[in-house]
């Protein structure tokens, strides 16, 4: 069966192995963040409401989850999961009929300013917002926020939520040189983790392509300064992917599941391997027929050549 609001099971950085929920249609969010890997926003906005109807979803969750089960379901995928109001059905959908499964979101935390929402996910095993920013011309400037999200908003309701919420908070913080990095942002973005106090705060940088040009990563020294600088405890660099060539995948149209990966995010061909699963040998074997076809298209980067998803090849 093809999925259209699942992907994976696939291994996670921070998660193993993790099915993916995508909650709203493609590059749905409410900030337009220069460094996002999955381009630039397409519908920026700060409405809620059923994106996909969230009975679809519980259905393909049902047919899906059979023996062994991955270690968590995660809402993530191209867009922002929040802004789909049916996420708190869902999640107790998942919490009732699946008690074993660990249940994370992925979230930019720019709603959890709104009592609703904060309810919507504090079932939630795991919930992994996003600070990059506490000077609000950087916040401008690095996540480009849709008209009326307020900074100070977004960071109480983020302390709010921590208050409120028993599973575990992991705080990722997302570093590009040149727009929140310098020492007096970051001595002002510890302060704020500080007093914030969640369970881990994971340090990022560009790895994949960004939805704007200029956009640099930090070295793993400058990683490592930063850390210093921002003096909170718990505090860890994202490391790269861990390979699933000894798991199983659930997924027996392998063709598909790389067109499914690389539609939601750019992968170098040993990213790819990491995540399907599969040998590069052959990976390659698909890989030319998908660009025969015109489906994935290839572009260099810095870090090497990227696999990626032709989305305009619709008709």
């Amino acid at each position: 069966m093809a999925y259209k609001y699942l992907f994976g099971p696939v291994p996670s950085r921070r998660l193993g192995i993790s099915l993916g929920i995508d909650m709203v249609p493609f590059k749905t969010c409410n900030l337009n963040c220069v460094y996002c890997e999955c381009g630039a926003a397409e519908k920026h906005s700060t409405e809620r409401k059923e994106y996909i109807p969230a009975d679809e979803i519980i259905n393909e969750l049902k047919s899906i989850l059979k023996p062994p089960l991955p270690e968590y379901a995660t809402f993530s995928g191209g867009g922002e999961p929040t802004l789909n109001s049916g996420i708190g059905k869902i999640i107790r959908f998942l919490k009732n009929e699946y008690p074993s499964l660990k249940v994370a979101l992925l979230t930019n935390g720019l709603l959890l300013y709104d009592k609703k929402v904060r309810d919507d996910i504090v079932l939630c095993d795991i919930v992994l917002p996003s600070v990059d920013a506490v000077f609000p011309d950087v916040f401008q400037k690095l996540n480009r926020p849709a008209a009326g999200l307020s900074l100070e908003k977004y960071l109480e309701g983020l302390k709010a939520f921590s208050r409120e919420f028993s599973g575990e908070l992991w705080v990722e913080v997302f570093l590009a040189k040149g727009f929140n990095d310098g020492k007096d942002h970051l001595k002002a973005l510890g302060k704020y983790l500080r007093e914030l106090s969640p369970d881990r705060v994971q340090l990022n940088t560009l790895d994949r392509p960004a939805a704007s040009s200029g956009v640099l990563p930090l070295s793993k020294q400058e990683l490592r300064d930063a850390m210093k600088i921002l003096d909170v405890k718990g505090i860890e660099i994202i490391s790269k992917f861990t390979s699933r060539r000894e798991i199983a995948s659930y997924r027996e149209d392998k063709e598909q599941l790389i067109a499914d990966t690389l539609r939601r995010r750019p992968c170098t061909l040993e990213d790819l391997a990491a995540v399907t699963g599969l040998k590069i040998q052959e990976l390659n074997k698909y890989l030319d027929v998908l660009e025969k076809e015109k489906m994935v298209k290839s572009k260099m980067q810095d870090r090497g050549v990227f696999l990626i998803y032709n989305d305009r090849n619709k008709k």
